[in-house]
């Protein structure tokens, strides 16, 4: 059995701890937060401690870290866990700064320490399965992605203000996914953007409508289409074309029967937030990452590509206030 810290129990740190809970190996151990009353909240739903982050480091009998805390925390407790020894799982992103993710990852790598960052989407089972036909050779070279990710409505402008940006809180996603699906890192970076769902986001200096192209060394490009709105719920999905044919994963919908009438035929709307549509992801992710504890299997999202999806995240916003592409170094 491992025990698991888990620090950070919002939104995302409570889907981490049912996932905790329900595995056969793992178990949460101590929960820390400086919200006091909703740390001891989940302590008593887990039965776990309430810890302080020196105590929950110095404990012998802790083999793992996940960090769902805020992102500023992110990379200070990357690094107290690696020169404590432990396993580390942090939700994307490991910070906002590329200088001070690249400081933290010297840490990381000088304690030879295990990190997986949580870009859950390269868990799903649905993308998944296209990159695992694509790399059968299924489709033969691939020539062009095209990735669209909607969010059903925009987060407030308070939100967006920390949040770093669109193509760092929301395309980082999609920026790390074209890597992933693609199997090869692009040579260029192109970012077009607009204002075009709430006004409060441009005020606060952030655009919510985005398409951003990447070209790759091979020859294939990909496209991310991104909106901070879509209305019919939560819009997630890759097609992929190739010299041999075409891969989709379209949307995961609240449920799958359609009504075919005389006059128009209806099938339900895709699912509305991404706790429903990626629940199976954050499944599969949280499995990995015992496999890691158990040995069996390296992170598959590390630090690096981590670091890279920033970096590609810079590049987009570079090339948006620039008006012009931007190349990858």
């Amino acid at each position: 059995m491992f025990n698991i810290a888990l620090f950070g129990c919002g939104r995302i740190g409570k889907v981490h701890a049912v996932n905790i809970d329900a595995h056969p190996l793992t178990q949460i151990k101590a929960v820390i937060d400086p919200y006091h009353e909703g740390a001891a909240k989940l302590a008593d739903e887990y039965n776990a401690e309430v810890m302080t982050t020196e105590e929950a480091m110095a404990d012998p009998d802790i083999h793992a870290v996940v960090i769902c805390s805020a992102t500023d925390t992110h990379a200070d407790l990357i690094e107290q866990a690696a020169r404590a020894g432990k396993a580390i799982f942090c939700e994307k992103p490991i910070d906002l700064s590329l200088e001070r993710v690249r400081g933290c990852l010297n840490v990381v790598n000088e304690n030879n320490a295990k990190l997986l960052v949580g870009f859950n989407r390269r868990y799903d089972p649905q993308f998944r399965t296209l990159k695992d036909l694509f790399e059968s050779g299924a489709i033969g070279k691939a020539e062009t992605l095209v990735i669209t990710s909607r969010d059903p409505s925009p987060p407030p402008a308070e939100y967006v203000k920390v949040s770093g940006g669109i193509f760092r809180d929301m395309s980082i996603h999609d920026l790390d996914m074209a890597r992933f699906i693609m199997g090869e890192d692009p040579v260029s970076v192109s970012a077009h953007g607009s204002c075009l769902v709430d006004p409060a986001i441009g005020e606060a200096g952030d655009i919510d409508s985005a398409v951003v192209v990447m070209h790759f060394e091979s020859g294939a490009m990909a496209t991310i289409i991104n909106s901070r709105r879509s209305g019919y719920g939560y819009d997630q999905r890759i097609e992929l074309h190739g010299s041999k044919g075409m891969l989709k994963a379209g949307n995961v919908r609240e449920h799958q029967v359609e009504h075919w009438g005389d006059e128009s035929c209806a099938a339900a709307k895709p699912q509305y937030f991404f706790l429903e549509r990626y629940k199976e992801a954050y499944i599969a992710e949280w499995q990995h990452f015992v496999d890691v504890l158990e040995g069996k299997a390296e992170p598959q999202c590390t630090g690096v590509d981590g670091e890279l999806a920033l970096y590609l995240a810079e590049c987009a916003l570079e090339s948006l206030e620039m008006h012009q592409t931007v190349k990858v170094n």
